[in-house]
């Protein structure tokens, strides 16, 4: 039977050690990377969580200038008002709004148009969130 010296002792000791160093160093790189990955997640929350009173401002704002220009309004909407609310409902890059508003702007009867405006306030009022 070979005898162990001691040479082979501290070869074996070091070859052990750097194992378990390079499982420690593994097992510590799956933990940051889980880490990681749930930050991430949580970053994209709060960042859509922000987003949403951007959004509701600019349903608001639309809503405002649509009773403002369009229902108030005592002659036929102008073309640049027409412009105006285009660009406001553009920009609050919702296609069923954008969908419903072309329902409305394109409606060839009065009853129609007013339907499909009862249609597009009711929508609006939904897609403002809490």
């Amino acid at each position: 039977m070979p005898r162990l010296t001691t040479d082979n002792k501290i070869i074996n000791f070091n070859k052990i050690f750097l194992i378990v160093i390079i499982l420690l160093l593994l097992v510590s790189n799956v933990y940051f990377i889980s880490k990681h990955l749930g930050l991430q997640k949580e970053l994209k929350e709060a960042k859509a969580a922000l987003e949403i009173p951007k959004i509701n401002e600019k349903i608001l704002n639309f809503t405002n200038l649509f009773i403002e220009k369009v229902l108030k309004a005592e002659s036929e909407v102008n073309f640049e008002t027409r412009l105006q609310l285009e660009n406001a409902v553009r920009d609050i890059k919702d296609e069923e709004i954008l969908s419903q508003w072309q329902k409305f702007i394109e409606s060839e009867s009065e009853t129609e148009a007013q339907i499909e405006v009862k249609n597009l306030l009711e929508l609006l009022v939904s897609k403002i969130k809490k």
